[in-house]
């Protein structure tokens, strides 16, 4: 039935933006990366994949600078004394994480739905 299976789509998908969202907020003071300087916030983007038509979802780094604290006696402060910190905002990222919980709240209730449609169905 496609209502399940689109539901189950939807609720896949939340999973991986639930997934940034948590990275983002993990590293949310992280001041060196292996690759080096501050952690960059990561965004999930949902498009459509011209050749299919299905739906993709693509990681990329937000490419916005961190927010600048003067710390001179942190190790990672650079030459004037200043420590870029990733730019993550938390208050963002919760709201995110609100939204993403909705979505996903709602492709459940959509799966129990179709899934007791074919119940009922069964019983004719």
């Amino acid at each position: 039935m496609p209502g399940l299976g689109t539901a189950a789509d939807g609720m896949a998908t939340q999973q991986k933006f639930l997934e940034v969202i948590s990275s983002n907020l993990a590293n949310a003071e992280v001041t060196r990366t292996p690759e080096g300087g501050a952690y960059k916030r990561e965004v999930a983007q949902l498009g459509v994949d011209p050749k299919t038509g299905q739906a993709s979802l693509q990681v990329v780094k937000d490419q916005r600078p961190g927010r600048l604290v003067y710390d001179p006696g942190h190790p990672d402060a650079n030459a004037q004394g200043f420590v870029e910190y990733p730019n993550v905002d938390v208050n963002s990222e919760l709201v995110d994480l609100m939204i993403v919980r909705r979505v996903h709240e709602a492709n459940v209730t959509v799966f129990q739905a179709a899934k007791s449609m074919l119940r009922r169905a069964l019983d004719i």
